[in-house]
């Protein structure tokens, strides 16, 4: 996977062929995200994948570990996921699957029929972000930046 913020708040994600070599770059574009302590969409134009990728069991096991550890950020911060999917059959299909993602990484995961749709879909996400209340002392550096 490699993502693109060039855009922020908007960031798309894309598959890499080289996913497996490239998991500390993508964890390392995650934590520079989340510093940012802004709120933020990931899309991917790559549609919902019904059969999904069977990751190997380390990968999953580190996906999990950094989950745990940013579970406050992710949740502030990643206000979802939009895929674009034309297919009605695949978006009826991710529905379900939407749910679990939801419950596991803290955000939802909606469905665009398009391009447009999908950024449509992300707009409205950032303009219900309500800003995370920090702890006394914790949001000095942020309040500058």
């Amino acid at each position: 996977m490699q993502l693109d913020f060039s855009t922020f708040p908007l960031v798309w994600m894309r598959r890499d062929s080289a996913s497996s070599l490239q998991a500390d770059a993508l964890f390392a574009q995650f934590d520079a995200l989340l510093a940012r302590r802004q709120a933020f969409v990931i899309l991917s134009e790559e549609g919902f994948d019904e059969d999904g990728h069977e990751h190997p069991q380390e990968e999953r096991k580190r996906a999990s570990l950094w989950m745990k550890q940013n579970k406050a950020a992710i949740r502030a911060y990643i206000q979802g996921m939009v895929l674009v999917e034309p297919s009605a059959a695949k978006r009826l299909a991710g529905k379900a699957f939407a749910v679990l993602f939801g419950k596991f990484w803290g955000y939802p995961l909606h469905f665009g029929t398009s391009r447009d749709d999908a950024l449509d879909i992300a707009q409205h996400l950032l303009k219900a972000w309500l800003p995370p209340q920090l702890p006394p002392g914790d949001g000095s550096t942020a309040a500058h930046q």
